[in-house]
């Protein structure tokens, strides 16, 4: 457990009851915002999986899920999401999306991995979509225009939050920053990859990096991926490699910036084989998912996760997201909140 960034002294802009009504205005206004501007439907997603299927995804390769036993399935045991990356994509094929359009969902997941502070809990809840495209529109540039629309559909909530309540303040700027991960790593070439998001999110105040998962010139990664769903080592027409990222906001409750979201274009066939040949995972090739990919009956797609706790977090001026979701959190760590004024659900 670590708790870092916490203000010396706190006074919360919304008192209980309002933060609560505030949470589900963020969480409505949000959604339907994005919905209209990616042309996005709803639809119904899991808590669990049957393992084995390659449909739950390990994030950054290392997690792992909750599970347990089916009883009425001869023991057959089901995982408990980490996210639906590769899910959403296998329901766009069965729900025959069209392109230009996709699905979004309410996602909720246990990471049992957690190391618990203020930002990171055992409960994930997030907004899940993802949205078909053509070969064509696998660029960075089709990347940017979605992270744009998607940023947009943030700063259109953040006004409507404030004209609700007035002690809240509008904090994001108007654009957000685009930067690949290799020229942060120029940038900033004696910080590690935490220190430069700080960095750079402290000066943009809203930041996307490009290209999270691939080797940097120096050998080493910004951060680790699963090489089945983003595409981290194409060549984009940039110079750089990747069509994926990572969205940060800058905090100034806590002083540091918070990763509000992470999406990419979608690994296709010449993808997928290549990642899972340099991380060593060429075995997932015999899994369901896998091999849909690969035999052509998945369609291009691109998609992500946003956080809903984090992004109430944000636009209410939160120190801690346990302002925001009932979870467990250590004795230790309720003690120094209290302290300071946190409350935690």
């Amino acid at each position: 457990m670590k708790i870092f960034n916490l203000p010396e002294t706190y006074s919360p802009l919304l008192d209980l009851k309002q933060t609560e009504l505030a949470i589900k205005q963020i969480k409505e206004t949000f959604q339907n915002n994005l919905s209209s501007t990616l042309r996005l439907r709803r639809v119904t997603a899991p808590l669990f999986v049957l393992r084995g299927t390659g449909l739950n995804d390990d994030l950054n390769g290392v997690e792992n899920a909750v599970n347990f036993p089916i009883k009425d399935m001869n023991g057959a045991v089901a995982e408990v999401v980490h996210s639906l990356a590769k899910w959403k994509r296998v329901t766009l094929a069965d729900y025959e999306i069209k392109v230009g359009h996709g699905i979004y969902t309410d996602m909720n997941a246990i990471r049992a991995d957690e190391e618990l502070d203020n930002l990171h809990s055992l409960y994930v809840d997030q907004w899940d979509w993802e949205r078909v495209i053509t070969a064509e529109e696998r660029t960075v540039s089709f990347l940017r225009q979605i992270v744009e629309d998607i940023y947009s559909a943030i700063i259109r909530t953040e006004y409507t939050l404030c004209e609700y309540y007035p002690t809240l303040k509008p904090m994001l700027p108007q654009k957000i920053h685009f930067i690949h991960s290799e020229e942060l790593r120029r940038m900033y070439p004696d910080m590690t990859p935490k220190e430069r998001e700080n960095a750079i999110t402290k000066e943009h105040k809203a930041v996307f990096i490009i290209g999270i998962g691939g080797e940097l010139g120096d050998g080493t990664r910004h951060d680790n991926r699963a090489p089945d769903y983003d595409d981290y080592s194409t060549p984009n027409e940039e110079g750089f490699c990747g069509l994926n990222g990572d969205m940060f906001i800058w905090s100034p409750v806590l002083g540091c910036a918070i990763e509000l979201s992470s999406m990419g274009i979608r690994v296709d066939r010449e993808a997928l084989l290549h990642q899972l040949a340099i991380s060593g995972k060429e075995e997932r090739k015999e899994l369901y998912f896998h091999r849909r990919l690969l035999e052509g009956s998945l369609p291009l797609s691109i998609g992500g996760g946003l956080g809903q706790s984090r992004l109430c977090m944000l636009l209410l001026h939160k120190a801690h997201i346990g302002e925001i979701q009932a979870s467990i959190w250590p004795q230790k760590m309720r003690e120094e909140c209290k302290k300071i004024g946190i409350p935690l659900i």
